[in-house]
């Protein structure tokens, strides 16, 4: 079994009971702990997560024509142990899944997750505004033991409108997750007029929307990707 938390905001502890495998982003180990010998080891994941090498193959494809390549390493933990994790002083935020609970995520932002959450990429048919393109990694919690870390440039804000059912407005180039019953996509707004084509824009030409009809918890940061669309004419 294992338990994420935080330590000092920016490193990931994985406490191991018993054993278990852990997925994060290739080379995040920083420090790890345990009675006796090293009771860890790292691998290179070449496919993907999936159990089924068929799955494994198409994952691996879908990654590659969507530039969610997601660089990722198996750690087979073989007793208890304490290990550490950590990605160039990013902030890491943790969340605990609720089975069936799904979490939709920039591959940059993965930091490490459980296995007992089933990876996939998927089309989302919106991602064409934003720096990522058509795509985003996806999470589902399996079991009630799901864990999920993200990781995101500077302190993160968490917006939700699960208990007010506000509609959220957000920077597609900001949004480091969202996290629902299903998928639970955004709509895109977008304000293009005259003035767009001929270089005066606000330079919020779109946003990303949840309504309350679809309650969702967005992580944001204060920190937006570089290479969003510009359309001018200069």
């Amino acid at each position: 079994m294992l338990t994420f938390e935080t330590v000092n905001e920016l490193t990931l502890k994985v406490t191991c009971t018993g054993s278990d495998v852990l997925f994060t982003k290739a080379g995040a180990f920083i420090a790890g702990e345990n009675a006796g010998g090293k009771n860890y080891k790292f691998e290179k994941v070449l496919l993907g997560p999936q159990n089924n090498i068929g799955q494994a193959l198409l994952g691996q494809l879908a990654r590659r024509v969507t530039g969610e390549n997601l660089p990722l390493m198996k750690v087979t933990l073989n007793g208890d142990s304490v290990t550490y994790y950590a990605n160039y002083g990013q902030h890491v935020v943790v969340y605990h899944l609720e089975q069936g609970e799904t979490i939709s995520v920039e591959s940059e932002n993965i930091l490490a997750f459980s296995q007992n959450c089933d990876y996939s990429v998927r089309f989302i048919g919106v991602g064409v505004l934003s720096q990522k393109g058509l795509a985003t990694s996806t999470l589902i919690a399996r079991g009630k033991d799901a864990y999920v870390a993200v990781l995101c440039d500077g302190n993160p804000i968490v917006l939700s409108n699960v208990m007010s059912q506000d509609t959220i407005s957000v920077d597609p180039d900001a949004v480091v997750c969202w996290v629902g019953n299903g998928h639970c996509d955004p709509q895109v707004t977008a304000d293009i007029s005259w003035k767009t084509f001929i270089g005066q824009t606000s330079g919020e030409s779109y946003q990303f929307e949840w309504h309350g009809n679809c309650p969702v918890t967005v992580i944001i940061q204060p920190s937006e990707r570089k290479g969003g669309i510009s359309v001018s004419m200069d």
